[in-house]
């Protein structure tokens, strides 16, 4: 009985897959995938493998720690806090060639701070290539092979144009396999996963995996219309089938400026902004959440004595603003010295205001990056603002505030006993919520100076105290 039950199933699914009658077929419905072998034999010439040397410096700790430490703690142990030796890594990935004079986009964190980075082709040749730039706020980067050559490369689609449900490709080395390709559909688009203040990506369910980074997310013209860049990984680092690419759009714009000048210059109009929540929304008078309410201004930007830190933006420079993180990315894509109009809600009516942008000098997102004299690197921390998508992610109960996701061992952080998954609430008695608020606690500090840490580790609120040490 079960061999017939097997072979009426056989039948079936082959009675289910032949194609109906045309006559019978209703508008619009699918009657047959496409084949991608055309798509693919077009592409894979033009995608690589990248293998990026690096040192990551003895007192850097990438583990978190537990309660009961980690194996790195072992070099404390016998030679010292801090004294633990320089070590080499590897980290291994994908990209592709976009320029026929050998120019190739990768994500960032491939490259950054490698000493030496070795580009394999897929005819197997290997040719070292010059980091021409980077951008840590949307994880690009921009390579250029050494060895001068026409070689074969990839079409930079329009991502805008690409509707969820269609069809997606990508190519890649996940697990060191070269050349791997998988497929799905774009699930979602302007997602954003707590990565930076300008996260704007493209979700797929197409195959994503550790060393598919960089690598494209093609159409089915061939077109690269993303940047393969971040999944949600199970508890043992692999895919549950959810991947993230950085639209080519918004790539465009990065590369083009990392190709002309290596570095990236963006807008910024000095505020710090948040969401409008259903119960803000009815606070202020507004029929429905929307725009990007303004929470501080910065006294010396551009938006000083002019944008108050209760109004609502709806929109800038023609652009509306029908989320608060529309507002980031389109104030940094605005050329610097522009002038601009931005329409803001408040007292209940809509006012315009006249703004010229200025240059964004430092990113208050950014945890790569401390402030002058004594910022969060000088401490020894690594800190991320923690925005709703960033709680969410988490799991924090916490909404505002700090996380530290990273102490350098040895450092003046590590000493006080502050460590990953901690969260500054207060800096000497005052709140800190942004970057910025960390950037004025700490400033001016000098050595031997004492900050006080109000910190929330788990359900609890504790105290810690810094001592800077330079």
């Amino acid at each position: 009985m079960k061999v017939k039950h097997l072979i009426y199933s056989f039948v079936m699914i082959l009675a289910l897959a032949a194609p109906a009658a045309a006559a019978e077929t209703p508008e619009g419905a699918l009657v047959g995938l496409p084949s991608l072998a055309p798509v693919v034999e077009k592409a894979e010439p033009a995608v690589v493998h990248i293998s990026a040397k690096k040192v990551v410096k003895g007192n850097k700790s990438r583990l978190n720690r537990g309660p009961f430490g980690g194996p790195e703690d072992l070099f404390d142990r016998f030679l010292g806090p801090g004294q633990r030796p320089d070590r080499k890594e590897t980290s291994l990935g994908s990209g592709f060639i976009f320029d026929q004079a050998g120019y190739i986009i990768t994500n960032n964190h491939m490259v950054e701070g490698a000493e030496d980075v070795v580009v394999r082709l897929s005819s197997g040749e290997e040719i070292h290539a010059d980091i021409i730039g980077r951008d840590p706020k949307t994880d690009l980067a921009l390579l250029k092979l050494k060895k001068e050559a026409k070689y074969p490369f990839l079409a930079l689609g329009d991502s805008d144009k690409l509707k969820i449900g269609d069809w997606v490709v990508a190519i890649g080395n996940p697990y060191d396999l070269d050349h791997t390709v998988t497929t799905g559909i774009l699930s979602a688009r302007g997602r954003s996963i707590g990565a930076g203040p300008y996260d704007d990506f493209l979700q797929t369910d197409a195959s994503i995996n550790p060393g598919n980074s960089g690598g494209p997310l093609l159409n089915l013209a061939g077109e690269v219309i993303g940047i393969n860049t971040a999944i949600v990984a199970d508890n043992g680092g692999g895919s549950v089938g959810i991947g993230f690419a950085i639209p080519t759009n918004m790539a465009k714009k990065v590369v083009d400026q990392l190709k002309d000048g290596g570095r990236v210059v963006r807008g910024w109009i000095g505020v710090v902004i948040t969401k409008v929540t259903p119960d803000l929304a009815r606070s202020f008078g507004l029929e429905k959440p929307a725009g990007a309410l303004i929470s501080e201004v910065d006294p010396e930007g551009p938006s000083a004595n002019k944008a108050r830190h209760d109004d609502i933006v709806l929109k800038f420079d023609g652009h509306d603003i029908k989320d608060w993180r529309d507002l980031s990315p389109i104030v940094a894509g605005t050329p610097v010295g522009k002038k601009v109009k931005m329409q803001v809600f408040r007292d209940k009516k809509e006012v315009t205001l006249d703004l010229t942008v200025a240059e964004l000098k430092e990113d208050p997102v950014d945890s790569a990056s401390g402030a002058a004299g004594n910022g969060p690197e000088k401490l020894g921390l690594t800190l991320r603002e923690i925005t709703p998508e960033v709680a969410s992610r988490q799991n924090l109960t916490q909404r505002e505030g700090l996380l530290i996701t990273d102490v350098d061992s040895g450092s003046a952080a590590a000493e006080s006993g502050l460590s990953a998954g901690d969260i500054i609430v207060e800096i000497d008695s005052k709140p800190v919520k942004t970057r910025s608020d960390y950037n004025k606690a700490v400033a001016g500090k000098k050595k031997d100076d004492v900050l006080r840490l109000l910190v929330k580790r788990g359900a609890n609120n504790m105290y810690f105290t810094i001592t800077v040490d330079d």
